[in-house]
C-alpha cells in the first residue's frame, strides 16, 4: 500500500466504524456527500463489493467468520448513508463496544480501508468524494484498535 493510500486509509476506514456521526452536509449550494456517492442504492452497491473483498481477505476475513452477512452490510449501508448526510440511521453499538476484546490490530484496520478503498474505486467514485467519505470514519481507528 502506497503512502498516499495509506494515509488516506487512515484518514478513513471505515464507515464502518459507528462514532458519533458527523453527517457531511452540502455546504453553499453543493449536492450532499450522500447525493454525490450516488445515494442508497449506490452506497449499498459499494458495501456489497467491500463486504466480499473482506471476505476474501486472507489478513482480516477471520474477525467476519460468524458474522451475519447480511446483517452486517445493512448496519454499514445505514451507516454509511448517515455519516454521508443521508436519510438512515445507524442504530448499532458504537465502535468501541463492536470492537471490544477482538485484539484488532492497525495492519487489520489498514486492510481493511484498502478493502473499502477497493470497492470504492470498482464504482469510480470520485477523489473528492472518496476523501471525505475516508475522512468521516477515520476517527473510528482509536475506537476499533486495541494494539498498535
Amino acid at each position: 500500500m502506497t503512502q498516499q493510500s495509506r494515509s488516506r486509509a487512515w484518514a478513513g476506514l471505515v464507515v464502518l466504524c459507528g462514532l458519533a456521526i458527523q453527517p457531511l452536509l452540502a455546504a453553499d449550494g453543493e449536492k450532499s456527500l450522500y447525493d454525490r456517492l450516488g445515494g442508497k442504492d449506490a452506497i449499498t452497491a459499494v458495501v456489497n463489493e467491500f463486504v466480499g473483498n473482506v471476505g476474501a481477505d486472507s489478513r482480516i476475513n477471520q474477525y467476519f467468520a460468524n458474522v451475519d452477512s447480511d446483517g452486517l452490510k445493512t448496519q454499514l449501508v445505514d451507516q454509511i448513508c448517515e455519516a454521508a448526510g443521508g436519510p438512515c440511521k445507524y442504530t448499532g453499538d458504537s465502535m468501541k463496544e463492536a470492537h471490544k476484546g477482538m485484539g484488532v490490530t492497525t495492519a487489520d484496520f489498514d486492510a481493511l480501508v484498502e478493502d473499502l478503498v477497493k470497492a470504492l474505486d470498482k464504482f469510480e467514485v470520485g477523489e473528492k468524494e472518496k476523501g471525505e467519505l475516508l475522512g468521516v470514519l477515520g476517527p473510528m481507528k482509536s475506537d476499533i484498535v486495541e494494539k498498535p
